[in-house]
């Protein structure tokens, strides 16, 4: 497992994600809480308490019971919100020379998964080729999939592999490959 404190994550998703790929039913406390912290060395009693409650603020995580003990549970929001973080796409080193067009029509009334979507594809540097129409030379990584899926944003849209435009060469310029 990564180090938890992944610098282009916040501390309450580095912990959210930390709690994510140890299992999903933990039991509390994980260890005293001033253990963890002087053993991190990086982070307050104050620190870790509070982005702890956010994530249970938020719905990421929730503390169940079950037969007299408590443990951490991360709820279906909060593995969500994990692939979410794990959908940053790690460039090839060399391009295959194709396309991934993303094509999606979704609702009006589904403002909120457009906003989602949008994220999803700026975060994996897809840009906006026209309309509802984004384009990469790269694909999306396994997490991304998953999280379209498990979001259901899967009904909304279209991944094509193109393997020419009838000009290229502006967009090949946005991604550095011309």
């Amino acid at each position: 497992m990564k180090d938890i404190f992944d610098d282009s994550m916040g501390i309450a998703e580095s912990i959210l994600v930390t709690l994510f790929e140890m299992g999903r039913l933990l039991p509390l406390p994980l260890e005293a809480p001033n253990e963890w912290v002087r053993r991190q060395r990086r982070l307050s009693q104050r620190q870790y308490s509070n982005s702890f409650q956010n994530l249970k603020r938020r719905g990421m995580i929730k503390v169940v019971q079950k037969n007299n003990r408590k443990f951490i549970e991360v709820t279906s929001e909060g593995q969500l919100e994990v692939l979410l973080l794990k959908t940053a796409l790690e460039k090839p080193k060399k391009w295959d020379n194709k396309w991934r067009l993303f094509m999606f029509d979704i609702p009006e009334d589904s403002k909120e998964k457009r906003f989602q979507l949008r994220g999803l594809l700026k975060k994996n540097n897809f840009v906006l080729l026209q309309g509802s129409v984004y384009v990469s030379p790269y694909p999306l990584n396994r997490e991304g999939i998953e999280y379209l899926k498990r979001s259901g944003l899967d009904r909304y849209i279209k991944i094509a592999k193109v393997e020419e435009f009838d000009d290229d060469t502006e967009i090949k310029k946005k991604f550095g490959l011309s």
